[in-house]
């Protein structure tokens, strides 16, 4: 990282950016073509759970390459300025990078999908019925590596 100052090596704040973070843009690679996605996530244990329809391009990628990089960020606003060049932005972001695997047994999915629900409600939701699972694909994504970075000291 170029910026030193602004690097985050706390693993515990590199959490609460994840946990805080409302969206997560997931980048993929399809072929030599790159392709990024913004999408509602959750995040527990070292993992992101991302949840999609079960078809898509999306899907069709990561069954061939699981290989993934994602971006969140947190607490974002502009500083304005003067002159258009002295702008800035007050933010914290995390970026990682991880291997992306499809659940497919049906309590898996329910425990990944609960992650996510908890996070945008803050309570969980039991009335999964085995055809809303069918038409589901959940993604977890097991994180190898995570970097964050903050402006705000």
């Amino acid at each position: 990282m170029r910026r030193k100052d602004r690097e985050i090596t706390d693993r515990s704040i590199i959490e609460k950016i994840l946990e805080r973070a409302e969206i997560c843009r997931v980048a993929m690679c399809d072929e030599n073509m790159p392709y990024i996605v913004p999408m509602n996530f959750g995040y527990k244990d070292g993992c992101l759970f991302l949840h999609s329809a079960a078809e898509g391009r999306k899907i069709e990628i990561l069954k061939k390459n699981q290989n993934v990089c994602f971006e969140v960020e947190a607490e974002c606003e502009s500083v304005r300025a003067d002159l258009p060049c002295e702008w800035s932005m007050k933010y914290q972001s995390v970026i990682g990078f991880g291997k992306a695997h499809f659940l497919e047994e049906t309590e898996q999915k329910i425990n990944g999908l609960d992650v996510i629900v908890e996070k945008y409600t803050g309570r969980p939701y039991t009335n999964y019925t085995e055809e809303v699972l069918k038409r589901l694909a959940v993604i977890r994504v097991d994180i190898e590596s995570v970097t964050g970075k903050s402006s705000m000291g």
